[in-house]
C-alpha cells in the first residue's frame, strides 16, 4: 500500500523543457471541468501530452513562485505560507494523471516518457526546495514572534513547510545543493528502472499449463482466472498462472502438484533476481549508496535516521525495539505451525519436508483439521461486488457516508467505476474511483491514490480518491469470488479512502493521509476489522448461487481461526521490515544484496520454510521510490495502534459504537497532519498505545513489563 500525495509548490531556475503545449493542446493543464468541482479528463488523455503538459505546468509554477519571492512586503503567513499553498495547481493536475498512467496503464510508450521525465521531475522538486529567496521567506515566518498568534493549524503548516525545506537541503551550501540534486535525479532514474524491470518480469514470466489434470485441487474461481489469463495471451484451451501475487498465492494454497507449486513459487520469488538487463540487484547497490551519501550531506548518520526524524517512531532504534519484541514469538509460532504441517504430511505419507512452496498448501490442511475451516468453503460467499457494497455500508454506519454510482465521471479504462460520496447531511464529500482488475501495464498489489486533496482555506474543494486492486477476471458473466485475505485487502485500501473522505482541514499540504508513514496505515488496518463483523457478513456475504447469507456456524469458525497462521504472516512481513531497516542503517558500507539478504536472515534465525514477503530484488516499497524506504516497519507500528484502537471500540460495546467512531473520526481521520499524530492518538484513546493489544491480537504472549 501506499496513498499518493499531491505536492503543491514551484519556481526556480531549471531550464524549461521545450514547450510544445501550443502545438499540442493538452487537457492535462486546463482547469478540470464538470461536476464535483471538476474531474480529471481521463478519457481525453494521450501519452504524447505528458511532456508538453509538464513543460507548461513547470513554467506556470515558476511564474507563481517568482511572484511570491519578489513580493516587496515583509514575509507573513498570508503572503508566504498560504501563498505557497496556492501555487502548483497546474503541476498537481498533471502529476495526478501521470501517476495513474505510471501505476495502472504503463505501456511501452509511456515507459519511455517516464524514463525521460522522472529525473527532470526530481530536479524540478529540488529547484523548489533549494530556492534561496523562497526559503528565507519561509524561515522568517517560522522564526517570527507573530507565529504565536497563528491558529494551531497555521502553526503546524508553517512548521511543516520549514522542516520540509530544511530536510530537502535548503540550508546546504551551493556545492551540497548541486550534489543532492544530482543524487535525486539519479535515484529517480534507478527507481523507474527498478519498477519497470519488476513489471516486465511479472508480465513476461508465467506458468503455462496444457493439461486440466495440472489444475488438481484448484477451486473453480482460480481455474477460471487461469483460463482467462490464457485466452488473453492467445492460448485458448490452456491455463496460465501469471507471475503476480493475486495468482501465485491461491495456486500455492491449493495446487496438488508439488513440482508445479515449486516452479510457480521459484518464478515469483525470483522476480528482478536474475542475470541480464532486468537484474535489479545492481540497482539496489547503487540506490543504497546514493541514499547514504545524501543522508550524510543533509547531516544525518544514515538514511534511516533522516527518514524517521518526523515519523511517530522518531528513531530507528525505536522501530528495532518494537520489531525485536515481536520477532521471537513470531518465529516460535512458525515452528509450531510447521510441526502441525509436517504431522499432516507424514500422516499422508507424502515423504517430504515442508518447504516454502508447501507452506500455504499444508496450512490450509491444518486450518481444516484444527478449525474445520476450508478457504474454499468461504469463497462462494465472497463476491467482489457484494463485499464492495459491504464496505460502503459499514462506512455509512460509522461515518454517515452514502455512495451513489456516478457513471458520467470520466475514467481511464472501461473496468473503472466511480461513485459520488455524500455525508450524513447530504452534502457532497468527494468522488471514489475503483479499479479492481489485473491487466497488462498495471503494477501488482493494491493501493490507494489521491487525485485531489480536500481543502477549504479559500473555498471548499473536495477529494477525488481511488482504490486499485488486481483481482483476476474469470469467465465472462461469472461473479468474481475472492479469498478471505483478498477481502481483507479490499477493506484495507478502503480505509485509506475513508481517511481522505473524512478529512476536514484548511490547507491541502496537511490534508487527509498527508501524515507520517507509520501513522498512515492506522485507518486502513483498522478498517479491515469491519469485514469480519456479523453485520457485514450477514448482509453481504451471500452465496453466489443460492443468495443465502453465510451460515452463522461458518462465521463462528472464521472467528475462532482469526489467529491462525499468525506466525507465518508476522514472520514473512517482519523479515522484510527488519531487512529494510538493516539495509538503511548500514550507512556507507557497500551492499551486495544477495549476500546481505542471505547473511542477515541467517543471523535473525529466519525459518527455512518461509521467505521474506518481499525479497530485495522485488521490494518495490523501498526501491521503486523513497516511499517506504526505512519505513516498511510502519505496518507493524500502525498495527500496534490498530489493535489498541480496536479494543477501544470493543470496550465500549462493539465496532459500531457511535461515540468511539465519532472520536476516531475527529482525532484520527479528520485531522490530517494538523497536529502531532501521537497527540491525536492520545486524545482519542486517553493514553498511549502499548504493545500488549498487538500481542493479544496475534495470539502471542505479552512480554513481561508491558501493559
Amino acid at each position: 500500500m501506499v496513498v499518493n500525495q499531491i505536492i503543491l509548490g514551484g519556481a526556480g531556475t531549471l531550464p524549461l523543457l521545450p514547450n510544445t503545449a501550443a502545438a499540442a493542446p493538452s487537457p492535462l493543464v486546463e482547469e478540470w471541468k464538470g461536476p464535483f468541482g471538476g474531474l480529471p479528463p481521463f478519457d481525453q488523455v494521450q501519452v504524447a501530452q505528458f511532456k508538453p503538459g509538464f513543460a507548461t505546468s513547470m513554467a506556470t509554477n515558476r511564474a507563481e513562485l517568482q511572484a511570491l519571492v519578489n513580493n516587496p512586503d515583509a514575509p507573513t503567513f498570508e503572503n508566504t505560507i498560504a501563498a505557497l499553498e496556492r501555487t502548483g495547481r497546474t503541476q498537481s493536475r498533471v502529476r495526478a494523471v501521470y501517476g495513474v498512467w505510471s501505476s495502472a496503464l504503463s505501456t511501452p510508450d509511456f515507459q519511455a516518457v517516464e524514463r525521460e521525465m522522472e529525473p527532470q521531475l526530481a530536479a524540478f522538486r529540488d529547484e523548489i526546495y533549494q530556492n534561496e529567496k523562497l526559503f528565507r521567506r519561509i524561515e522568517a515566518v517560522y522564526e517570527s514572534p507573530a507565529k504565536a498568534q497563528f491558529t494551531a493549524e497555521q502553526q503546524r503548516l508553517t512548521w511543516h513547510q520549514y522542516t520540509s525545506f530544511v530536510r530537502a537541503g535548503a540550508k546546504l551550501d551551493a556545492a551540497g545543493k548541486t550534489r543532492v540534486t544530482a543524487i535525486n535525479q539519479r535515484l529517480a532514474s534507478l527507481f523507474t528502472t527498478f519498477n519497470q524491470n519488476l513489471l516486465a518480469d511479472e508480465e513476461a514470466q508465467a506458468t503455462v499449463l496444457a493439461k486440466e489434470s495440472d489444475l488438481a485441487g484448484l477451486p473453480l474461481s482460480v481455474r477460471s482466472a487461469a483460463q482467462a489469463q490464457a485466452e488473453a495471451r492467445g492460448l485458448k484451451g490452456q491455463w496460465v498462472i501469471a507471475n503476480t501475487r493475486s495468482m501465485v498465492e491461491p495456486w500455492l494454497a491449493y495446487a496438488e502438484r508439488r513440482d508445479l507449486r515449486e516452479q510457480v513459487w521459484r518464478g515469483f520469488v525470483s522476480r528482478g533476481d536474475h542475470a541480464g538487463a532486468r537484474d535489479n540487484k545492481p540497482l539496489i547497490t547503487e540506490i543504497l549508496k546514493l541514499r547514504a551519501e545524501r543522508a550524510n550531506l543533509l547531516g544525518y548518520p544514515t538514511h534511516a535516521h533522516w527518514r524517521l526524524e518526523n515519523a511517530m517512531a522518531k528513531t530507528p532504534e525505536n522501530t528495532m525495539k518494537l520489531m525485536a519484541a515481536v520477532w521471537p514469538p513470531a518465529v516460535a509460532r512458525v515452528r509450531e505451525e510447521v510441526a502441525d504441517m509436517q504431522q499432516i504430511a507424514d500422516a499422508e505419507k507424502a515423504g517430504i519436508r515442508i518447504e516454502p512452496w508447501d507452506y500455504r498448501f499444508y496450512a490450509e490442511k491444518v486450518r481444516k483439521a484444527k478449525y474445520d475451516l476450508d478457504e474454499n468453503e468461504l469463497k462462494p460467499y465472497l463476491q467482489l461486488d457484494n463485499l464492495r457494497e459491504g464496505m460502503f455500508w459499514a462506512a455509512n454506519q460509522l461515518y454517515g457516508f452514502t455512495f451513489a454510482p456516478a457513471p458520467a465521471v470520466p475514467v481511464y479504462q472501461p473496468d473503472v467505476r466511480a461513485w459520488e460520496v455524500k455525508g450524513a447531511d447530504g452534502r457532497h464529500v468527494g468522488v471514489f474511483y475503483f479499479d479492481p482488475y489485473a491487466r497488462s501495464g498495471k503494477r501488482s498489489g493494491a493501493w490507494a491514490s489521491g487525485y485531489r486533496s480536500q481543502e477549504r482555506f479559500e473555498r471548499e474543494i473536495t477529494i477525488l480518491i481511488s482504490n486499485n486492486s488486481n483481482f483476476m477476471k474469470g469467465t465472462p458473466g461469472e461473479p468474481i469470488l475472492i479469498s478471505w485475505d483478498d477481502a481483507r485487502t479490499l477493506f484495507h485500501e478502503f480505509g485509506h479512502a475513508l481517511h481522505g473522505l473524512c478529512s476536514a482541514v484548511n490547507y491541502p499540504s496537511l490534508s487527509g493521509s498527508s501524515v507520517p508513514r507509520d501513522f498512515v496505515e492506522l485507518p486502513s488496518l483498522i478498517n479491515e476489522r469491519w469485514l469480519a463483523t456479523p453485520e457485514v457478513l450477514n448482509r453481504f456475504a451471500l452465496h453466489y448461487q443460492t443468495g443465502q447469507p453465510i451460515p452463522p456456524a461458518l462465521v463462528e469458525r472464521v472467528r475462532k481461526a482469526a489467529k491462525f497462521n499468525q506466525g507465518f504472516a508476522t514472520t514473512e512481513f517482519l523479515a522484510s521490515a527488519l531487512m529494510d531497516m538493516k539495509l538503511h542503517l548500514a550507512g556507507n558500507q557497500p551492499i551486495d544484496p544477495a549476500a546481505f539478504e542471505r547473511e542477515e536472515l541467517a543471523k535473525l534465525g529466519m525459518p527455512p520454510e518461509i521467505v521474506m514477503r518481499h525479497r530485495m530484488p522485488q521490494f518495490s516499497h523501498i526501491f521503486a521510490s523513497d516511499g517506504y524506504s526505512a519505513g516498511y516497519y510502519s505496518y507493524l507500528w500502525a498495527d500496534t495502534l490498530t489493535a489498541d484502537a480496536a479494543e477501544a471500540f470493543l470496550e465500549a460495546g462493539g465496532l459500531y459504537d457511535q461515540t468511539v467512531a465519532a472520536k476516531f473520526r475527529k482525532y484520527i481521520l479528520s485531522a490530517g497532519n494538523t497536529a502531532d499524530p501521537a497527540e491525536g492518538y492520545r486524545q482519542f484513546r486517553g493514553r498511549e498505545a502499548g504493545i500488549d493489544a498487538l500481542m493479544r491480537d496475534r495470539g502471542f504472549p505479552v512480554p513481561a513489563g508491558q501493559r
